[in-house]
């Protein structure tokens, strides 16, 4: 069993960053795709970044592409997202998500199989 925790959410304002880390516990972090995801008040949770398992491929969400970065560290079996140029419609719940090593770029929540139990972040002025 993979268990999952995020850190890093809090209370920032419009245009500042936060980092958001991921720890991975019960089973190495290298044998997983790993995923972040969000979860605005009264919205769907929707994807945000993935990353292989070695951290040669990842894919973002177009509207955090050019403002976000997902990395993973398997040393210390965490995964991170740095979070830039932050704006007030990336106020949501941050999720974590583990799922199968896989040859494709997964987007969608069924591929993963762990999930952390989310930290907030709230963008404010």
């Amino acid at each position: 069993q993979v268990q999952l925790v995020e850190s890093g959410g809090g209370l920032v304002q419009p245009g500042g960053s936060l980092r958001l880390s991921c720890t991975v516990s019960g089973r190495p972090s290298a044998n997983y795709t790993m995923g972040w995801f969000r979860q605005a008040p009264g919205m769907d949770r929707e994807f945000v970044a993935t990353i292989n398992w070695s951290g040669s491929n990842t894919y973002l969400t177009g509207s955090v592409k050019h403002r976000f970065t997902i990395g993973r560290d398997n040393v210390k079996n965490m995964v991170y997202l740095q979070m830039n140029a932050l704006r007030p419609e990336d106020t949501a719940v941050y999720y974590c998500a583990a799922g199968p090593p896989r040859s494709v770029i997964v987007a969608i929540e069924g591929g993963y199989e762990y999930w952390g139990q989310g930290t907030q972040v709230t963008v404010s002025a």
